[in-house]
């Protein structure tokens, strides 16, 4: 019979709690949440053995044999990947289970978080569950903040233009981010800035949709039309630069109607942008008119139709709407 957890004075995170509930579905922050329990199990006895199943690999009958006492009393690490995914049975076990844990076992469940299989997602939480979100990042602003958290755990400085460099050139791939800033944390000395960031990611920094934005809103016709046919070339999506023409065209909008005298923190807020990117945009904008976005935005519009099926050639479209945005950011 499993014999209950020795008592163990309480830590707030504690990665040898009896149980870690990592909940979500970014692929990267899940296989992170499993590393920091086995590097704490192994630091805590270096011949932990470490059990990682897939749903179907727990069957009923399953746990209970993993968590027996063994004859040499070893620490133990059981994952369970997809925990959602269980059958009724096994839930019931790892159920079970969770009123009685047995002594130097970790049970690290992994859970994607929705209504499916949330009756465990519940059971767990019910006994007091060491959580770990580990959300999926769909928003730009979530990739930026993970960016800005990589570098400051890697003990270095990056300006905030430093980290939307890297997004932009990188992209929504987390692993790829955290490798980007892995690589620069260790190959660059002092702080690292946009200059940095571009030496290192030439070629997909000026493939990116939003540095075509960027050259159009400025007016600069030639650079912007030269980063689109790169961006083309290099597999970005035409849809995604019609999304960045369009983020881009906004943002001078929203800065050119935004109430007058605002501090910059209360602007920020107002707009709904990181104060730098305020100042990005301030900047930008000193050739437009109210004419000019309006003129802007219906280029914007036909290009993302014509990128979506409503037009024979989207290259022509993107290309067409980029000059349009170019000369209006010359209208006033």
């Amino acid at each position: 019979m499993l014999g209950r957890m020795a008592a163990r004075p309480p830590k707030a995170d504690d990665p040898l709690a009896p149980l870690t509930l990592a909940v979500g579905q970014e692929e990267l922050l899940l296989d992170r949440a499993v590393q920091r329990v086995v590097a704490a199990a192994r630091a805590a006895d270096p011949d932990t053995d470490v059990r990682d199943l897939a749903p179907g690999e727990l069957q009923p009958g399953t746990l209970a044999e993993l968590a027996s006492p063994s004859l040499f009393a070893e620490r133990k690490v059981i994952v369970v990947r997809q925990a959602q995914d269980l059958s009724a049975d096994t839930v019931k076990d790892v159920k079970a289970y969770l009123a009685a844990p047995a002594e130097e076992i970790t049970l690290v469940l992994l859970h994607a978080g929705g209504a499916k299989g949330k009756g465990l997602l519940d059971a767990a939480r019910k006994v007091g569950a060491r959580e770990v979100a580990c959300p999926k990042m769909t928003k730009p602003a979530d990739r930026l903040a993970f960016v800005r958290d990589e570098f400051r755990a890697a003990g270095r400085s990056a300006t905030p233009a430093a980290s939307q460099a890297l997004v932009d050139a990188i992209g929504s791939d987390l692993r790829e981010l955290a490798s980007a800033c892995a690589q620069l944390a260790a190959d660059v000395e002092g702080a690292i800035d946009e200059e940095v960031v571009g030496r290192y990611y030439t070629g997909r920094a000026e493939a990116s949709s939003f540095t075509v934005a960027d050259r159009a809103v400025e007016g600069r016709t030639a650079d912007a039309l030269e980063a689109l046919r790169w961006a083309l070339a290099t597999g970005v999506a035409p849809v995604l630069v019609t999304s960045a023409l369009a983020q881009g065209v906004r943002s001078i909008g929203k800065l050119a109607s935004a109430p007058g005298g605002l501090r910059p923190g209360d602007l920020a807020r107002e707009l709904g942008m990181p104060p730098w990117k305020i100042d990005r945009v301030r900047q930008q904008m000193r050739g437009w008119s109210a004419d000019g976005v309006a003129v802007a935005l219906r280029a914007v519009a036909e290009a993302d139709a014509a990128v979506k099926g409503g037009g024979y050639d989207p290259e022509y479209a993107l290309e067409k709407a980029v000059v349009t945005i170019a000369r209006a950011a010359r209208s006033r």
